[in-house]
């Protein structure tokens, strides 16, 4: 074993270039013109396609399979992006296997599904090769709209208001636009900078202005959007994460997992992140599972997540648990943290085990940690915001918020799940219904 990987405390360079090059390639290689072929022949093309029902953005995806059977991927592109103007990404990370796949015909009599997210990502990566942007403007309506987050939900509300005609100006706190897809995806799932590309792709539409490090509540206010705009969309997501309360959270080592990952996708150099020797990730989502597997990646001996419920219970996927085992991941479920014990620093974390509604049960364990990511969900941060329900804006209908002449979408609002697809169609639905409001105005 490679002594680097032995090396006690938060250190980089665990594994040489090589190594990390390998790790951190590519988790799904595209398909070449072959394998789309025979993957699409596999397709029945139902006329009451389960899969198409199963998909948040309702892609007639039996037609564009056959688009792609007739060798015709762009206009299969054209299918899906008409429903999802970041199929790409979605292509690339959405839980097929919980969605459109699961749905398959050919899952439920054989357990093997039709490639669906493999020939999305064929379709529209052919696409995009060629510098083609599909959709083209309406005449300008001379309306202007204000969108806050530069993620998922914005950028497709923002693309939708542009083709109708609409000059958009999206607001975002970060330096750089795609949110969650440039920030909180796991590396091996979007290589090649795949993020800014398809950002840049999308904004050929034209009509959009993107301003870069402006944050609701400390650049621009609500009150500022509502006066100057006659329209707002708010899809910032969500900027705050939960506090982890066990005694000892405070100490050096305890990090955010969002943050590990954000900097993880923002590096130009993977050797240089340091990482522990023992981590132990807490948490049951897809966070979790992205922070421990790229942990791992990265170099880490030993790395644990440990879920306060069942595996039933947990968020991320039975094949995303499965892929970090697979990476050498240990998962210990029934498990809330009681304390976080070391000199300054974190040397171990306590737990205690817990049933299903988290009854303590009095046993303990103490795992060793050197670095402790908390992975236990995000908060939505900010005043000055339109009704809440529980912890999210809240809305009815396609993202109408409280506030007259503001929508929300994506997961700053309430409803729906925490998914990228899931967010890009609320933005798309918002955008309809803000059109519709501001040409009947």
């Amino acid at each position: 074993m490679d002594p680097r990987a032995l090396k006690e405390g938060i250190v980089s360079g665990r594994l040489d270039a090589d190594a990390l090059s390998a790790g951190f390639a590519d988790l799904h290689a595209p398909l070449t013109d072959h394998e789309a072929l025979v993957a699409a022949d596999r397709c029945y093309f139902c006329h009451d396609a389960p899969c198409i029902t199963a998909c948040p953005t309702d892609i007639d995806i039996p037609l564009f399979i056959r688009q792609i059977a007739t060798g015709t991927p762009e206009a299969a592109a054209k299918t899906i992006l008409t429903q999802n103007i970041m199929g790409g990404m979605c292509a690339r990370v959405c839980p097929t296997e919980t969605l459109c796949e699961q749905a398959c015909v050919r899952e439920k009599a054989e357990g093997e599904p039709v490639q669906i997210g493999r020939l999305q990502r064929y379709a529209t990566d052919t696409l995009m090769a060629q510098g083609v942007h599909p959709f083209s403007r309406a005449a300008s309506t001379g309306k202007r709209i204000a969108v806050v987050g530069a993620g998922p939900a914005g950028l497709s509300c923002a693309h939708r208001l542009a083709m109708h005609g609409h000059d958009v100006v999206v607001f975002d706190a970060r330096p750089k636009a795609g949110g969650l897809n440039e920030y909180g995806i796991a590396a091996y799932k979007s290589t090649e900078d795949f993020a800014a590309r398809e950002v840049d792709w999308l904004l050929q539409i034209g009509g959009i202005e993107i301003r870069n490090n402006m944050a609701l509540g400390r650049d621009v206010t609500m009150a500022d959007l509502q006066s100057e705009y006659d329209a707002v969309f708010l899809g910032m997501g969500l900027g705050g994460v939960n506090a982890l309360t066990a005694p000892g959270a405070d100490k050096e080592g305890v990090l955010d997992a969002v943050d590990f990952i954000a900097d993880l996708r923002q590096t130009t150099d993977l050797g240089s992140l340091p990482v522990g020797r023992d981590v132990v990730v807490i948490g049951g989502g897809m966070t979790a599972v992205d922070a421990a597997v790229q942990s791992k990646l990265l170099g880490a001996l030993n790395v644990t997540i440990v879920y306060r419920r069942g595996r039933d219970r947990m968020n991320a996927s039975v094949w995303e648990q499965e892929l970090a085992a697979a990476k050498g991941v240990r998962i210990i479920t029934n498990a809330s943290p009681v304390a976080v014990h070391g000199n300054g620093a974190v040397r171990e974390i306590e737990f205690e085990f817990t049933d299903d509604d988290l009854n303590p049960t009095e046993q303990t364990f103490r795992l060793a940690a050197d670095q402790v990511f908390k992975a236990i969900g995000q908060t939505l941060t900010g005043d000055d915001l339109p009704d809440l329900d529980g912890r999210k804006i809240a809305v009815t209908g396609p993202g109408r918020t409280s506030v007259k002449g503001v929508w929300a979408g994506g997961d700053c609002a309430a409803g729906g799940e925490d998914l990228t697809v899931t967010a890009v169609a609320e933005g798309r639905d918002a955008a309809e219904d803000i059109h519709a409001a501001l040409m009947r105005a």
